[in-house]
């Protein structure tokens, strides 16, 4: 357990969970081939699509807030998230520390919490988000453009307003829809 509200990663730390992420999720980087990982069950992927005509950043401001506000609701007191970006500095973060400058709003319109070094919204990069025990998460796949929500308490808490607002589902427990 960290004790500050935002940590980067040591090498050993980044080493580390980075052979669990692949351990328990078979990342496989690629441009052409999807999706990037072993979705689990329960899981539901979707096309980011729905933020490409996207007026003020309103939708993609929307999504931020709810992919944090449950990742943050499914974490239990004292527990990090995982904050990873393939390749690049990685973060453990401790969402349930007493309200600071850490969860005023950053803009006007939008909830998007302070500190969070990384949208969950892939910009570029796999950006990752995981419980310290890896049993709920997202996976932003910038190719793809995709993102994977996967365990059932991050699921419940974020399914509805996604599916609103991404509307078109790729996979669900990592099988094809449509």
């Amino acid at each position: 357990m960290i004790d500050e509200p935002l940590k980067r990663l040591t090498r050993a730390e980044y080493d580390g969970i980075w052979d669990r992420f692949d351990a328990n999720f078979d990342f496989r980087p690629n441009m052409y081939a999807f999706p990037g990982i072993t979705e689990t069950s329960p899981s539901i992927t979707w096309s980011l699509d729905a933020l490409g005509d996207d007026p003020g950043d309103r939708k993609l401001d929307r999504l931020v807030d709810v992919v944090q506000e449950g990742l943050a609701g499914c974490s239990a007191p004292g527990e990090s998230l995982w904050i990873l970006d393939w390749q690049h500095t990685c973060y453990r973060l401790r969402p349930d520390l007493p309200a600071t400058d850490m969860f005023l709003p950053r803009v006007l319109e939008g909830r998007s919490r302070e500190g969070w070094p990384l949208s969950p919204y892939p910009d570029g990069d796999y950006f990752i988000f995981l419980a310290e025990d890896l049993r709920f998460g997202t996976f932003g796949h910038p190719w793809e453009h995709s993102l994977c929500v996967f365990g059932g308490e991050l699921l419940d808490a974020v399914q509805d307003d996604l599916q609103q607002l991404l509307q078109v589902v790729l996979r669900r427990d990592g099988k094809a829809v449509g």
